[in-house]
């Protein structure tokens, strides 16, 4: 593959993977003002390490969160992301699922929370928290509609997030070799769903490009 051709790609993965970390913080940033939260924050699965990794984060603990890792069935979010059932608690304290030594290691330990599992054609791809209303405030079967809301936005994102992260490992990892027999065989699937005119004038373009 042409260094130009492999730039090009390369460029359009990171710049994606930027977009959708973009959106993210933007949905917890959201969520923690209409909530009224201290903290919001979206965790992601990843399935390589069984690991649930804090992707963006709002309000407490927000500077040095995001990247931090810890296993997938701790604490109350390894439950929800197990379950796949929305939660609301208004004493985690008093929770048995609630795991203090992860909340103390993080600098932030809330009082209550609301999560929402961030599920993706059938799939558990994250969980949605948000920390520590007001005191004189409780969750209610409304507001957890509408944490629901945003969910659903941030497993479209983290879904997109996770595909560019996987075009990009393609790129640096399997090769140029690998990369052309994957994109020669949607081209021949493209072809026999009768798009034949489109998918050869793209082959015949990229085969000009990579030709010494």
């Amino acid at each position: 593959m042409s260094e130009e051709l492999r730039s090009a790609v390369a460029a359009g993965v990171l710049g994606t993977e930027k977009d959708y970390g973009e959106l993210l913080q933007s949905i917890v940033e959201v969520a923690r003002a209409i909530f009224r939260a201290k903290a919001s924050s979206i965790f992601l699965l990843d399935e390589a390490t069984d690991e649930l990794v804090f992707e963006a984060v709002a309000g407490e603990g927000s500077e040095s969160l995001v990247g931090r890792r810890f296993p997938s069935s701790t604490g109350i979010a390894g439950f929800v992301l197990v379950s796949r059932q929305p939660l609301v608690i208004e004493d985690v304290l008093e929770d048995p699922r609630f795991s203090r030594e992860t909340a103390e290691s993080t600098g932030f330990v809330p009082k209550g929370l609301m999560a929402v599992p961030l599920l993706h054609e059938e799939r558990a791809l994250g969980v949605l928290e948000v920390l520590d209303r007001p005191s004189d405030s409780r969750f209610t079967l409304q507001e957890m509609d509408l944490l629901g809301l945003f969910a659903n936005q941030a497993a479209i994102a983290l879904d997109l997030l996770q595909r560019a992260r996987r075009a990009q490992s393609t790129l640096a990892d399997e090769g140029d070799a690998a990369v052309l027999a994957r994109i020669a065989q949607k081209l021949e699937e493209r072809r026999e769903d009768d798009e034949g005119d489109e998918a050869l004038a793209f082959l015949t373009a990229l085969e000009r490009i990579l030709t010494p």
